[in-house]
């Protein structure tokens, strides 16, 4: 049998080392660079950036989930705590009422600590922050409350691949499974789509920095993943060659090995109406297009849903 790793904030809390990230980053949130957009309020006294998150994190729901990749989840479900708020904002969001509308409460670190706790105890396998980007300050600060109450399943950090070097750097040795989004690959799909023209290139640094960090998924006997990196890709109407280049970076850049989720779940969301082509939902022929050329940039994990049937169906024809 597969030892279980050790969740890697054990190891940070027990060092002391913890303690002074979670102060380094508080100190983030007086002229805030947490993320890209490089706001530069002062968050400790209330003040709002793009992010329109101030001293606390809101939380919008946290229950165990089961709709997460299989890895994930398994027999008890994967841990999520759905955070208010966005720092990339996608016109299309699936989570529209959450990131833009603000549905959701402020939490002090203890509550969240507890949320945490909570969601260990009802044998969820991991802890899976949802869009966390703008608030690390305020979950490192959770974290270590939630060690102290006995917190010991990996961390997930959910993310739409908008993050700053400096604050992943903040989360070495902190975060046990990055599961970044890669969204566009086209400077003027990010643009366009929200209001980010950096972003593909932001989303390489990340997800390099990332795989420096945990390396490729590595996956226990039971099914379920304890630490590396697992890559989203939302495939989307007519973004096929952005996709081919998604998948091709990956494959060469960063290993072959990624562990990818190549989504179909694609539908018109939010003010997706008002932006041809997203304003339709993805055709299976696009899908299965996509899953073709993940293939064939050389890829070789993927999630054991749709895709990985898929595949194995496809082999029986060639």
């Amino acid at each position: 049998m597969t030892t279980p790793v050790v969740p890697a904030y054990l190891h940070l809390h027990a060092s002391g080392e913890l303690t002074a990230r979670i102060a380094a980053a508080r100190e983030r949130l007086t002229c805030c660079t947490l993320c890209p957009r490089r706001c530069q309020v002062n968050r400790l006294a209330g003040e709002h950036g793009f992010c329109r998150t101030g001293r606390m994190a809101n939380v919008a729901s946290y229950h165990p989930h089961f709709g997460e990749e299989s890895v994930l989840v398994g027999m008890g479900g994967s841990g999520t705590i759905f955070l208010t708020h966005c720092n990339l904002g996608c016109v299309f969001c699936q989570n529209y009422e959450i990131s833009h509308l603000g549905e959701g409460v402020a939490t002090p670190p203890g509550q969240l600590a507890a949320m945490m706790v909570s969601l260990q105890k009802q044998g969820c396998h991991n802890i899976n922050w949802v869009t966390p980007s703008h608030v690390v300050p305020q979950l490192l600060e959770a974290l270590g409350i939630a060690i102290d109450r006995g917190l010991q399943v990996p961390l997930v950090y959910n993310t739409s691949g908008y993050d700053a070097l400096e604050t992943l750097q903040l989360l070495d040795g902190v975060v046990d499974i990055y599961m970044p989004d890669f969204k566009f690959w086209a400077t003027e799909s990010a643009r366009r789509f929200c209001g980010a023209a950096d972003y593909p290139e932001v989303a390489r640094q990340a997800i390099r920095e990332m795989h420096r960090q945990v390396g490729d998924l590595v996956i226990d006997a039971q099914g379920l993943a304890q630490r590396g990196l697992l890559v989203r890709h939302l495939v989307m109407p007519e973004g096929l060659a952005e996709s081919r280049e998604i998948f091709t970076f990956l494959a060469n850049e960063i290993s072959p090995t990624t562990y990818v989720n190549v989504m179909e779940q694609y539908r018109p969301c939010g003010q997706a109406f008002k932006y041809p082509p997203i304003d339709r939902p993805l055709d299976h022929a696009e899908y299965l297009e996509a899953v073709r050329l993940a293939k064939a940039a050389g890829l070789t994990r993927f999630d054991e849903g749709d895709v990985a049937r898929l595949l194995r169906k496809m082999q029986l024809f060639f």
